[in-house]
């Protein structure tokens, strides 16, 4: 397996910039999602990795090797795209070994390697099937296998799980976290579904407009988003998000939102006064008793979605989520007194996190 450095890559297609100086690294054996919306540049990161398109600038390094001007097939790395890209005249036997025949494998050590990467993945019994024959969850088995036959120095995997319904890109990613830690190979693999990536990633390099916002660890990027799209982006529902001003009050710092203030005494900032941005996730709103907190809501829906619920109220001027236990009882119309932690509050000014 090998390492990945990203120097200054930069890409452009005509007028449109692509990818703008990226930088990243990946650890040998490290599993690393690149998380972004479409067309934030993360298919064309994975395709330049690859070789299968020029970088306009920058350099990519493999295990501290260029690998600038190799050809695809010179940089042994494997690719699994969202199309699955199966030959449909050929068994998935031949599917799984028809790198390896190209590359001049004997048939013996093919033979092999294919039944123990069957094996490994759970598709012995389907070596005789072709691709038409297979559900989606299986052709995205061969497509993985096809990868892994070849033993690789790099894993890319560009939105592989795209194409399968809910409950089965469940069942698989968990398979494709298994898999990882049995096979300890460096993975650089792109989505665009956030829960996807916190699941499966050792680390998340948050993409937007071919720029990489924030590179750390999932619960880093959940707790501490260095600016406001990647608070936004990261979270389900979605964090709220308010434009305000910090201001002390009765001799205690708060933000003063559209109606409404919030609490941030102990809350170390870099400045104390000005327009900021304030951000709280749903999850961190608690409901407190009547009477003794100051800050209160009005709900206007209820979403029940069955090991939970979301309270959609109204703070002020500004629309509210809160994330409550299943036997929260609440009815539209209803006043709700909220209670935050300041802690849990995060604060912005011009976009970036103080």
């Amino acid at each position: 397996m090998a390492s990945v450095t990203l120097k200054g890559i930069t890409k452009r297609f005509g007028k449109i910039m692509a990818l703008s100086r990226v930088d990243l690294h990946v650890e040998d054996r490290e599993f690393c999602v690149l998380l972004g919306p479409s067309g934030c540049g993360k298919s064309t990161l994975l395709n330049i990795i690859a070789g299968l398109i020029p970088q306009d600038e920058g350099r990519i390094l493999l295990d501290g090797r260029s690998v600038d001007g190799l050809s695809p097939r010179d940089r042994d790395v494997a690719m699994v795209f969202q199309s699955y890209a199966l030959y449909p005249h050929m068994t998935v036997a031949q599917n799984l070994g028809f790198g390896l025949r190209m590359r001049g494998v004997s048939k013996t050590d093919i033979r092999e390697r294919v039944l123990e990467t069957a094996r490994l993945l759970g598709i012995e019994d389907l070596l005789d099937r072709k691709p038409g024959e297979l559900s989606g969850g299986q052709r995205q088995r061969v497509a993985m296998g096809r990868a892994l036959v070849r033993r690789p120095r790099l894993f890319l995997l560009d939105e592989p799980l795209s194409n399968l319904d809910a409950r089965l890109r469940a069942n698989v990613r968990l398979e494709l976290k298994r898999l990882h830690r049995r096979i300890r190979g460096t993975i650089l693999y792109v989505t665009h579904d956030q829960v996807e990536a916190m699941t499966l990633g050792d680390r998340v390099a948050v993409m937007r407009h071919g720029k990489v916002h924030q590179i750390g660890r999932p619960e880093t990027i959940y707790s501490r988003p260095q600016d406001t799209f990647v608070a936004t982006f990261i979270g389900s529902p979605e964090i709220n998000l308010y434009q305000g001003s910090l201001v002390r009050k009765d001799g205690r710092l708060q933000f003063k939102g559209p109606g409404f203030f919030v609490d941030l005494e102990g809350y170390q900032l870099k400045v104390e006064e000005g327009e900021v941005e304030v951000g709280i996730r749903p999850e961190d709103i608690g409901i407190g008793k009547a009477g003794t907190t100051a800050l209160k809501a009005r709900a206007e829906m209820i979403s029940d979605v069955g090991s939970e619920k979301y309270i959609h109220a109204r703070i002020g001027q500004e629309s509210l989520t809160i994330r409550c236990p299943k036997d929260t009882v609440f009815q539209p119309g209803e006043i709700i007194p909220l209670t935050i932690d300041p802690g849990r509050v995060h604060v912005f000014h011009k976009g970036r996190r103080i």
